[in-house]
């Protein structure tokens, strides 16, 4: 997987400027217009909260919080994973396992919220048919495609269903969607450092959640077996998603933690993160450094192979643009205390 799927032009036009300035005091001024992530924001801000959210944590796990090395230690560690540094971190709550289409169908009954997915797309005062981005592996060139009609509902286009997959991660579900969530349900996505702390459970200087050996994975992590993208010998059972709970949890008894699907932080991207952590506003990017306002996943997913991403390592990390849907992207949430 390269970062070229993630800047799909259909998307990337979409997103107007996106740095928040304080109202004009010069009641001359006329009012700012909101750009396209701030409307979206506030459109979030005003949905309905669940009834007793917090009751809610019998389904997550307590994460002690405290002092870790974040970032790439091996060989593979590319760029932006470096340098390895020293994180703190409080105690907070995390989902055991990705949030499923069960549950994104509950918040969807109980606010109406309609997925960036389902919205019609505006493009030089043009409007087209919705639809998010399925991976093609005929296409060399690129791998992803739009397809009309593609969202939670029907992930892989319209004549897909979710069938049998109630306890699957829901994917086709956008930063927006994932926020919107989020919102409903009392909780927050977790930052990039929460995310990192609570994968590696418990364990120190290790490439994986299990350790570092490669030859263990299959039972850890649903990704890529074969020759990517033409040959996915499927050995461990699965082509597509996985349902939540397939694979062995962590030390802190997550699910899911390496591979089934990328999952979204709360950060801004940043390829140099880790040299401008002063920068962070509580506890995370908040800025936005160009138009785009790429976000954070980590994690890796099913399309994740040795032998190109290896999205599944501990420090592995991405990025998206907010309103883009994928096939193989979702998220889970935390609460902090």
């Amino acid at each position: 997987m390269t970062k070229t799927i993630f800047y799909s032009s259909i998307m990337l036009i979409l997103l107007a400027s996106c740095n928040i300035k304080e109202k004009s005091d010069d009641s001359i001024k006329p009012l700012k217009k909101l750009s396209y992530h701030e409307s979206y924001l506030l459109e979030i801000s005003k949905l309905p909260v669940k009834e007793n959210p917090l009751k809610d944590t019998i389904q997550m796990v307590k994460i002690r919080g405290g002092k870790f090395s974040m970032g790439g230690i091996t060989n593979q560690a590319r760029e932006d994973e470096l340098p390895s540094h020293q994180e703190i971190v409080s105690v907070y709550w995390m989902d055991i396992h990705e949030v499923t289409n069960k549950e994104f169908k509950e918040f969807i009954d109980a606010t109406g919220y309609v997925t960036t997915a389902e919205r019609p797309i505006n493009i030089d005062d043009m409007t087209y048919d919705p639809g998010a981005l399925i991976f093609d592996e005929t296409n060399p060139s690129m791998w992803w495609k739009f397809e009309l009609g593609a969202n939670w509902k029907n992930p892989y286009g319209k004549n897909s269903s979710l069938k049998g997959k109630d306890n699957h991660p829901v994917v086709q579900v956008s930063w927006y969607d994932a926020m919107a969530y989020a919102h409903w349900s009392g909780k927050s996505l977790p930052t990039e450092v929460e995310w990192e702390y609570a994968a590696k459970g418990n364990t120190q200087n290790t490439k994986y959640f299990w350790g570092n050996s490669f030859s263990k994975a299959i039972q850890h992590a649903n990704f890529f077996q074969g020759e990517f993208p033409s040959i996915n010998s499927k050995e461990d059972g699965f082509t597509k998603t996985a349902a939540v709970k397939s694979f062995h949890k962590n030390g802190y008894g997550l699910y899911d933690m390496a591979g089934n699907v990328w999952e979204w932080c709360l950060d801004t991207y940043y390829p140099n993160a880790y040299t401008i952590r002063d920068k962070r506003e509580d506890g995370y990017f908040k800025k936005y450094f160009n138009k785009s306002q790429e976000k954070v996943v980590r994690g890796g997913s099913f399309l994740c192979a040795e032998s190109y991403c290896t999205g599944y390592r501990l420090s592995a990390r991405m990025s998206s643009t907010p309103d883009t849907g994928l096939e193989h992207t979702g998220f889970r949430c935390v609460i902090r205390e």
